[in-house]
């Protein structure tokens, strides 16, 4: 069986999106259902960077928000609505976590953890957005109500 280019591309982008959205989504769903935001600011962003540089307002406020934007932008990958702005929302995000690594950890090997993310993130958002055919965007553009 042979498929097209443009069915190959539109497979490619579906995994690869697919991926992206459940890796956020799920750790959003985790972050805010189950260990809650506040908490999740208290034990991973205001206690760890305590001693650091950092104020600590600007600990609470990102700690507490970040799991409410997984949740949201990868559930918005998943779906393949809105998808450019989710993924530069995830960017922002992928560079943000980086930041606070390496403020504790100069040599943190972050290639667990972001690189993989960061991957498929610009593997999605380099193909042409037409060719993600299998998502809300393609569908309602389709329908003549953009994106």
């Amino acid at each position: 069986m042979m498929f097209s280019d443009t069915t190959s591309r539109a497979w490619a982008i579906l995994v690869a999106r697919v991926i992206l959205g459940f890796i956020f989504f799920m750790a959003g769903v985790w972050k805010v259902f189950q260990l809650g935001p506040l908490q999740h600011a208290r034990r991973f962003f205001v206690e760890p960077y305590a001693q650091t540089f950092l104020p600590r307002w600007s600990l609470w406020a990102t700690g507490a928000s970040v799991p409410v934007v997984e949740l949201i932008a990868g559930a918005l990958v998943l779906i393949g609505w809105h998808t450019r702005v989710a993924l530069f929302v995830l960017g922002g995000l992928l560079m943000l976590v980086t930041f606070g690594h390496l403020v504790l950890e100069p040599l943190y090997e972050f290639h667990t953890h972001v690189i993989p993310r960061t991957a498929l993130l610009l593997f999605v958002l380099v193909m042409p957005h037409r060719e993600d055919r299998v998502s809300v965007d393609h569908w309602l553009t389709r329908r003549g109500g953009g994106v």
